[in-house]
C-alpha cells in the first residue's frame, strides 16, 4: 500500500500546480500564478496567452491606488484620441466568484466586466484583466466598512489590507483568478504614470509578450 502512495501524492501535486504567467511589459516584468478553483478563467487566460493575443495591447486604464488594467484588443497602436476600454472577444467567461478566499489585495489579478446593470450575472470579459495597487486600510476603516456594508473581513483580509493595501469594496463583485508572485514594482511603477481624463496613460505602456513559465 505504501508504494501506491507516492505516484498518488506525486498526482495529486500535479493536478494542485499553479500556472505561472510572465508579462513582460515596457516597465519590466510581472510574473503571476493562475488559481486553479478559478478553471473557467485559468484556461481562458492560458488559451489567450498560448495565441499571442496580449502581444502589442496596452496598459489601457490606471488609477493611482486602485489598479492597472489590460485586455482590450482594440488597443493595439491605438491612436492616442481613441477610446478605449470596450474591445473584448465575441464571449464572455462565467463568473467564478471564489470569496472571502480570493480577495482583491494588492497584487490580485482579476477579471473585467460589464457593470451590473446590464450584467447582473457578473459575467467576465474574456480578454481584459486588472492587477490591484490599493490603498492601505487602517483596523478602524475596516470595522467601519463592516458596519456599514453588513460585512465580516476574515483574518487574512484584514491583514492583507492593512499591510499590503488593496480595495476591499471590490470584493465579492469580480473574479478574481489568481495573483502577482513577482513583480509588484513594475505594477506600481505602472500606476504611477501620467494619464488622460480617461484614465489612459499619456505614454503608451505595451504588453510586449506573454508566456507559461516554470517556477
Amino acid at each position: 500500500m505504501m508504494a501506491l502512495s507516492v505516484p498518488f501524492a506525486e498526482a495529486k501535486a500535479q493536478e494542485e500546480k499553479e500556472i505561472l504567467v510572465q508579462i513582460d511589459t515596457d516597465m519590466g516584468k510581472i510574473k503571476v500564478k493562475l488559481y486553479n478553483d478559478t478553471p473557467l478563467h485559468r484556461d481562458n487566460f492560458i488559451k489567450n496567452v498560448k495565441d499571442n493575443l496580449y502581444n502589442g495591447l496596452l496598459f489601457h486604464r490606471v488609477i493611482k491606488q486602485f489598479m492597472i488594467q489590460a485586455g482590450d484588443i482594440n488597443s493595439k497602436d491605438a491612436p492616442a484620441d481613441k477610446h478605449l476600454g470596450d474591445g473584448d472577444p465575441d464571449y464572455t467567461v462565467p463568473a467564478e466568484i471564489v470569496y472571502p478566499k480570493h480577495f482583491h489585495k494588492a497584487g490580485a489579478l482579476c477579471a473585467a466586466r460589464t457593470s451590473d446593470d446590464v450584467n447582473p450575472e457578473r459575467a467576465s470579459s474574456a480578454s481584459q484583466f486588472y492587477i490591484v495597487t490599493g490603498k492601505f486600510f487602517t483596523e478602524m476603516e475596516l470595522d467601519k466598512m463592516e458596519k456599514e456594508q453588513n460585512k465580516k473581513f476574515t483574518a487574512e483580509q484584514r491583514e492583507a489590507y492593512m499591510l499590503e493595501g488593496g480595495r476591499p469594496d471590490l470584493d465579492d463583485k469580480y473574479t478574481v483568478f489568481g495573483e502577482v508572485v513577482s513583480g509588484m514594482k513594475t505594477v506600481f511603477k505602472i500606476q504611477m504614470v501620467e494619464t488622460n481624463t480617461e484614465d489612459r496613460p499619456l505614454k503608451n505602456i505595451k504588453i510586449k509578450s506573454m508566456k507559461i513559465v516554470e517556477k
